[in-house]
């Protein structure tokens, strides 16, 4: 792979995850501060991200995979996202709010997907090479939180009661319209065509012939463990900087990078692990990593237990690089040439759509069902809102580790 290739996937990387980074960790904090949002409305609102990922597949399986070239449906989608996010800036209230991040979502959601396969074309061993231009988008995420607190200091206290916050969606939309831009000298990534008198079926345009690859039994159980471990992966998404806010901890944005750089650090480790422990036990330890983590949060404070709060930030490289990247090199190696980008939509079903879908709702559920010790005891409150996440990750590595 020559050194244009890489600078060009790694620069691809770095701005879809600073897009995301830009705008999604402060969320939680924004809406309802900003928005004056509601428990069950914040969790409607991080649901677009699973019903974006639901709709994922099928866009991916007939486009991406069956007519167009995969860098161009990258550039168009986030030019229209540019667009949508800036309208999001410019709204005042929930009710208008909610239409276009909904939108947006759903044309995001399938990137993640297009810059996988896209990377994945022009890698002769993604096991070794993957890892080195997926860190690009952690880099991009941790720059996009590093700006937000240290640089523009939007998640402070006086910027968030100035409604500094809703800055997050411009420079979003900056960079989306940056790598909206960029997609169209990214490496020509033409749909795969295995026989050209083949007539394809319904289920082969819109993406779901890639369910074949649930007959294989233990990409099966990956596929179910996968929905199941983004239920508790749900809370730290929809809660993380609003719990670190209202516990005491300032500057969080900026301190929540600290997940990212670990990430990256772990990205890095990753061969290492793959060879020397294979894949079951990879993902098995970062599914131990959420549970162990949602009881740091539980107990931790921002006196006297803030360590537990920084080790359980920091703990985030283990538990998404070893579960969700690994799964997707471990999807990539089980699809075949043929469905290369429907299979990397099906595993984004899995994990940020129906995973996340019921997870937002169980989240915004426990938020509403402990709603009457937040107004007594902060900490009490957000102690019983992290032991469920905690409980129910365990009971997924504990099954897990008996199936496979």
């Amino acid at each position: 792979m020559s050194f244009a290739i890489r600078f060009k996937l790694s620069f691809m990387m770095f701005l879809e995850f600073f897009i995301w980074g830009a705008w999604f960790v402060t969320l939680g904090r924004f809406l309802p501060v900003n928005l004056n949002a509601s428990g069950f409305e914040i969790a409607n609102v991080f649901s677009t991200q699973s019903w974006g990922a639901i709709i994922a597949p099928f866009i991916i399986g007939m486009i991406a995979d069956r007519f167009f070239n995969a860098e161009r449906i990258l550039g168009v989608l986030h030019l229209i996202g540019a667009v949508l996010m800036y309208l999001m800036y410019q709204s005042t209230d929930i009710s208008t709010f909610f239409p276009y991040v909904l939108a947006y979502m759903i044309l995001f959601m399938p990137t993640l997907a297009l810059v996988n396969s896209v990377s994945f074309r022009q890698l002769t061993n993604p096991e070794k090479q993957f890892s080195n231009i997926r860190i690009w988008g952690t880099i991009g995420w941790i720059v996009a939180g590093l700006s937000i607190s240290f640089l523009f200091h939007w998640d402070s206290n006086e910027g968030v009661a100035n409604g500094l916050l809703k800055n997050t969606f411009l420079m979003a939309a900056i960079g989306s319209l940056v790598l909206g831009l960029f997609s169209f000298t990214l490496p020509k990534t033409p749909p795969t065509k295995i026989d050209a008198t083949e007539k394809p079926s319904f289920a082969s345009i819109i993406g779901l012939d890639a369910i074949k690859l649930l007959k294989d039994r233990n990409f099966l159980v990956f596929f179910v463990s996968s929905i199941l471990i983004c239920i508790p992966l749900a809370f730290y998404y929809q809660n993380a900087n609003n719990f670190l806010g209202e516990v005491g901890m300032e500057n969080v944005t900026g301190f929540m990078t600290i997940g990212q750089i670990s990430e990256a650090l772990c990205l890095l480790l990753l061969p290492v692990f793959f060879s020397r422990f294979g894949f079951k036990n990879t993902i098995l330890i970062g599914m131990l990593a959420w549970s162990i983590r949602y009881l740091l949060f539980a107990y931790g404070d921002a006196g006297s237990g803030m360590y537990m709060l920084l080790i359980g930030i920091a703990l985030h490289g283990i538990c998404y690089d070893f579960f969700f990247v690994s799964g997707q090199i471990y999807t990539d190696s089980k699809a075949g040439v043929k469905y290369k980008s429907a299979a990397q939509g099906l595993i984004t079903l899995a994990t940020y759509g129906v995973g996340q879908l019921i997870g937002f709702w169980v989240a915004g559920y426990v938020g509403t069902l402990y709603a009457g010790i937040k107004t007594t005891d902060v900490g009490a409150f957000w102690q019983q809102v992290w032991l469920i996440p905690a409980g129910i990750a365990f009971v997924v590595f504990f099954n897990l580790h008996l199936l496979i």
